[in-house]
């Protein structure tokens, strides 16, 4: 009767403890998701109360300066809102990114033609990538809402306010032009790949 080797056995143990070890991501992927649940809650509950502020903004009794101050804010908060739910978007992909990456595929999301390619994660480079893309809008929101609430008291602060445009308009084109070499790359790879076979 041939001995159980120890070492073998040692080594199994430990090698299948470390591989469920990886189920400690749930713990991410859980807060992840509640923390994108409490901003779309968040975010939607700013919305009706938006809704029912511009509800008076046709009240023929309100002045003129308040009409443009309820107008201001408003698109101030539609702004914010947008933010909250690019915010929310973020902790949601994330969370499915985690997921997919670390525990398994979501069947779901591969088997149906309606699922968005964006919730699709091959690899870790591709969840940094799609989370780039949706941290740059909410940056770019976020400038939105300042550029709104400032005060041109100077030609020097319509400079700085074109300047930051112009840096925006530069981080999408280096954003699109590297996603399109991307792409690229994988088509050469992928017609490599068939001509091999």
């Amino acid at each position: 009767m041939e001995k159980p080797n120890i070492s073998q056995l040692v080594e199994n143990i430990f090698e299948g403890a470390l591989w469920r070890s990886r189920f400690v991501i749930l713990a991410a992927v859980i807060a992840s998701l509640c923390a994108g649940f409490a901003i779309f809650y968040m975010a939607t509950v700013d919305v009706w109360y938006m809704i029912l502020h511009i509800l008076h903004y046709a009240d023929p009794d309100m002045s003129a300066a308040a009409r443009k101050a309820l107008h201001d804010d408003s698109i101030t908060h539609i702004v914010e809102v947008v933010d909250g739910y690019l915010l929310a978007t973020v902790m949601l992909i994330f969370s499915l990114g985690l997921y997919e990456l670390f525990i398994s595929d979501i069947d779901e999301a591969h088997g149906s033609k309606a699922s968005s390619k964006i919730l699709v994660i091959e690899s870790l480079d591709d969840l940094k990538a799609r989370l780039a893309k949706v941290v740059l809008m909410i940056l770019i929101v976020t400038l939105f809402e300042h550029a709104l609430k400032m005060d041109m008291k100077t030609p020097l602060d319509l400079l700085y306010l074109g300047g930051s445009i112009a840096l925006i308009g530069l981080a999408l084109f280096l954003t699109h032009a590297a996603e399109a070499h991307g792409k690229e790359g994988e088509y050469r790879e992928s017609e490599h790949h068939d001509a091999h076979q």
